[in-house]
């Protein structure tokens, strides 16, 4: 089969996912984009997307690119939006700024920012992709999993020492894992969207679960840490103190409860928590719901820290498309609590997983692998 991309193109996309990737903390919940433009074998101009509400990477490149985007090809790595938001549409800017040429890595899944490609055709302009799609996929997993199934994708986060266990008896657990793979979790929490726990760990170990720039350990760390993620308290009987510590912090906070009880006061804290009802049966919160719900305030990506009765619950009802654990080089003996509350009495019940990543953190292991579907 004939390869319709010259080197050339390859080049300026593999440029483009490079740039889109700068915007792996500070561009959610917009996806990551980059864009280049060149003209007679030459880049011109660059960009991606920095933050919501921000120009997108393809205004971005026009702006450095000037008059030379007239008559020049676009790289863009998500088909340029037709959708007239906080920001204008990059399908019109591109027209606008006389581009002849749009090259694009992946369609765009957003039922309503979609339909730039048909827009810059009916223009005059040549659209060619997609190319490099795979990588491009790999930018925003979270934003696609949204777009098209309207739930986030879902990373639950866990630690564990090597035979399994997560905390001794006692509830302690600070700490089993080391300082490179907190580090590497604050970097989790930095791209996600939003953080959940259940209030189980908030009344055992009262986590603040929010991203800190000190602990992250990059040279943007102090503006990362400006957009803190949503955080989600999973607390079907409203027993969160006003007094707990994610309370106290900066940043918004809601509780999924299966009740509102108004007899619960809040008052007392520093940063007061949104309470949504999210009963299913048996007095407990609907996950799935509070998926949906998050998804509904375009959460993408969504990282769950919690105990191992939440983190079970998730796994056993599907919700979960990541799981990432780190593994401590440390035994804590068979009266420590294992990894998840998952109930199975067969073989035949056990839940198969894709690895699909083992690497060294500091003086742990970290293994990332997908539930089989």
């Amino acid at each position: 089969m004939i390869d319709p991309f010259a080197p050339f193109d390859r080049q300026c996309m593999a440029r483009a996912l490079q740039l889109a990737r700068l915007g792996w903390y500070s561009a959610r919940p917009n996806p990551r984009v980059g864009c280049v433009i060149a003209r007679d074998g030459r880049v011109v101009g660059e960009g991606y997307h920095h933050r919501a509400g921000e120009p997108h990477a393809e205004v971005n490149a026009l702006a450095a690119a000037g008059p030379r985007a007239r008559g020049a090809t676009a790289y863009v790595t998500l088909e340029p939006c037709n959708h007239q938001g906080r920001t204008g549409p990059c399908s019109r800017a591109l027209i606008d700024a006389g581009v002849a040429e749009v090259v694009y890595a992946m369609a765009d899944p957003h039922p309503i920012a979609g339909g730039g490609l048909d827009t810059l055709r009916a223009a005059g302009i040549r659209v060619r992709g997609p190319l490099l799609e795979a990588e491009a996929r790999a930018l925003n997993p979270g934003f696609i999993k949204r777009c098209g199934t309207g739930l986030p994708r879902v990373t639950v986060k866990l630690a564990m020492s090597l035979d399994g266990r997560t905390a001794m008896a006692s509830g302690e657990s600070q700490w089993i894992t080391g300082p490179a793979a907190r580090r590497d979790v604050q970097r989790l929490r930095a791209a996600s969207d939003a953080v959940v726990t259940g209030v189980g760990t908030v009344l055992r170990d009262d986590p603040s679960l929010n991203v800190r720039a000190e602990a992250l350990g990059l040279p943007d760390a102090e503006d990362i840490a400006r957009h803190q993620p949503l955080r989600v308290i999973v607390d079907s009987g409203l027993r969160t103190p006003p007094s707990a510590r994610l309370l106290q912090l900066p940043g918004p906070v809601l509780i999924a409860a299966a009740r509102t009880d108004p007899a619960v006061d809040f008052s007392a804290a520093a940063n007061r928590p949104e309470i949504l009802p999210f009963a299913a049966s048996g007095g407990r919160v609907d996950l799935a719901a509070l998926f949906r719900e998050l998804a509904r305030r375009d959460c993408g990506e969504v990282l769950v820290e919690a105990g191992a009765e939440l983190a079970g619950a998730l796994v056993a009802a599907g919700l979960v498309d990541q799981l990432v654990v780190y593994m401590a080089p440390k035994l804590m003996g068979s009266n420590a609590r294992p990894l998840l509350t998952l109930p199975l009495d067969a073989m035949g019940q056990s839940i198969g997983l894709a690895i699909t990543e083992i690497c060294a953190v500091g003086e742990d292991w970290r293994i990332t692998a997908q539930p089989a579907r």
